[in-house]
């Protein structure tokens, strides 16, 4: 997939820039990042394959905003500037459009905020909607034929991913990054109704064939990087049968090459019921994954259409994926329609039972393009800037949650947000579920699953992150060496995951602590009267009754529902 055949009469100059994520987010890592030597845990997957599509006849750069500063030399370097990427990135990206037209370029944005609120980038040259695999023949076309202005819409979930290209991974720093992603497939087969995926990629995965994932591993090989590779997929266990049937290639890649990588993914629980492919998993050299719990709730489940999550005991699934020598990072909502009075207590439950120690506890947001707001519309209870990265320090739904008109008090819900907060991040229950988990992992290695430049590398980060938490961090340090002393005596072999786990705290407890002290500001503002609800758009149909009256807010009451 690559536009050689479009080629201008010139030779083009593409500047790719990846706009700056907030810096006031749960996945930022700062800190951490700071204490191994890097700068931003994760590198632009997006726009290095887009710039793999471009003609090779044209010299394309690449600046990531989260690790570099972008000069005015660059855009004045550059024939067209390519930007675009998620709603946390809106602000800076919309910076950026401003920033380099008022130099006289101009700029395509894409990427899944432009195409969910298309509306919010009007002041953008081309707009390119949806999948880039699927337009990118006609926009080379276009832009050859002195097209500067103008929508490129992809047919949706159409995009030929066994013709994506190897990304260019040769314009990352890659030094800068805790990990370097990749992907093998798009898609996923659930309905969660407040997740985008499935109204971007949709309900068929589709997958990428062997020889290419291995080519971009090899790739990644030749330019020496060695350590985390991060598969960035939806759901890498979306399609079972196809991700069984590739995972012995990748298996005997990492063996072919002393395994240089260790991998991370996210998955969907149901990876819990079948042992086969969690031992692929592990044999494959992954070594964590993030998996969307949302709540405890079987009820508060099925209504948001995450049934998938009811199958079984969330506790022990957990532990079964502990027990394949893989440790899990779990995401938590609170702030559900159908939750019935407090939910707190039966999340930090759940969490401490599951011993997990990483819980991206958020709270509900209405993203744009998904079911949950099209419902929410509907009923008259949306926000009308719900699109709209706000620009009051919010980064992702730990501050910036509850879009929309809620049914429980709002109060009562932000109250429970910062219970479960409170409690995960303290020192003493965060590294008591770590020493939990650094004793139920079953980690198995030889001698031949050390590579000596990846070794090399995760003894240098062990001597900094050590004596960084050490030195930096004497608010914890008593729980920190407590859990290293424990993890070596009792099950060494988990010592690496389990001082991976323990630095990401180095982030986590101070942007816990700063959480805590904003949600007490909001609840505050809601319980005096300080804030109210900005008005509802209007809508066509009557509020879905999941809560009890008697949870209906008063700004809830009055909202504009009419029947339809």
């Amino acid at each position: 997939m690559r536009g050689d055949r479009l080629l201008t009469a010139e030779a083009q100059n593409a500047l790719l820039v990846y706009p700056k994520f907030n810096a006031a987010s749960f996945w930022n890592y700062g800190e951490t990042c700071e204490m191994v030597g890097a700068k931003y845990p994760a590198s632009p997957l997006g726009l290095i394959t887009v710039a793999a599509m471009l003609p090779k006849s044209w010299n394309v750069r690449l600046v990531d905003r989260n690790v570099e500063e972008l000069e005015d030399a660059d855009l004045d370097w550059a024939d067209m500037v390519m930007t675009g990427g998620m709603l946390p990135q809106q602000r800076d990206c919309l910076m950026l459009i401003e920033r380099a037209q008022a130099r006289g370029k101009a700029v395509v944005v894409g990427g899944p905020d432009v195409t969910s609120s298309p509306e919010i980038y009007a002041i953008a040259d081309i707009r390119v909607l949806g999948e880039a695999e699927s337009v990118i023949e006609e926009f080379l076309a276009a832009w050859a034929a002195g097209t500067r202005r103008g929508d490129f819409v992809a047919p949706k979930f159409q995009a030929d991913v066994t013709a994506s290209p190897v990304p260019r991974f040769d314009l990352l720093k890659l030094d800068r990054y805790l990990h370097v992603g990749v992907q093998f497939s798009r898609g996923c087969p659930f309905t969660c109704e407040f997740c985008d995926i499935i109204e971007l990629y949709g309900r068929r995965p589709r997958m990428k064939t062997t020889p290419q994932m291995l080519a971009e591993l090899d790739a990644l090989y030749a330019l020496g990087y060695r350590g985390h590779v991060d598969f960035v997929d939806d759901n890498l266990i979306g399609n079972k049968k196809a991700v069984k049937a590739f995972l012995p290639h990748l298996a005997d890649w990492q063996k072919k090459n002393r395994h240089p990588f260790e991998l991370s993914t996210e998955a969907s629980l149901n990876l819990a019921e079948d042992r086969e492919l969690m031992e692929l998993m592990r044999g494959a050299g992954f070594f964590s994954v993030f998996v969307g719990i949302e709540s405890p709730d079987p009820e508060v489940l099925a209504a948001t259409s995450k049934k998938q999550n009811t199958r079984g005991d969330i506790s022990e699934s957990v532990h079964k994926i502990y027990g394949s020598g893989m440790f899990v990072l779990a995401g938590f909502i609170v702030g559900f329609d159908s939750e019935k009075g407090r939910v707190s207590a039966p999340i930090n439950d759940l969490i401490e039972d599951a011993a997990i120690p990483v819980a991206m506890v958020g709270m509900l947001y209405a993203l744009p393009n998904t079911q949950l707001t099209r419902r929410l519309a509907k009923e008259g209870r949306l926000h009308p800037d719900h699109g709209v990265d706000m620009d009051d320090g919010s980064a992702d739904q730990c501050l910036s949650g509850l879009n929309f008109d809620t049914l429980r008090p709002r109060a009562e819900i932000l109250a429970d947000y910062r219970a479960v907060v409170d409690a995960v991040y303290s020192p003493k229950n965060y590294f008591g579920r770590v020493r939990r988990v650094g004793q139920a992992l079953k980690i198995q290695m030889s001698a031949g699953d050390i590579n000596p430049g990846a070794a090399w590398k995760d003894c240098v980060q062990v001597v900094r992150l050590m004596t960084a938490i050490t030195l930096r961090k004497p608010q914890f340090r008593g729980e920190f060496w407590k859990t290293i002393v424990l993890t070596a005596l009792r099950n060494p072999l988990a010592l690496k995951a389990v001082l991976q786990m323990s630095a990401l705290y180095a982030h986590l407890g101070p942007f816990s602590r700063h959480v805590v002290s904003a949600i007490g500001e909001k609840i505050e503002a809601v319980e005096s009267g300080a804030w109210t609800a900005p008005t509802a758009l209007p809508g066509t149909a009557p509020a879905a009754a999941h809560a009890p009256a008697a949870h209906v807010p008063a700004h809830a009451q009055a909202a504009a529902v009419s029947a339809a």
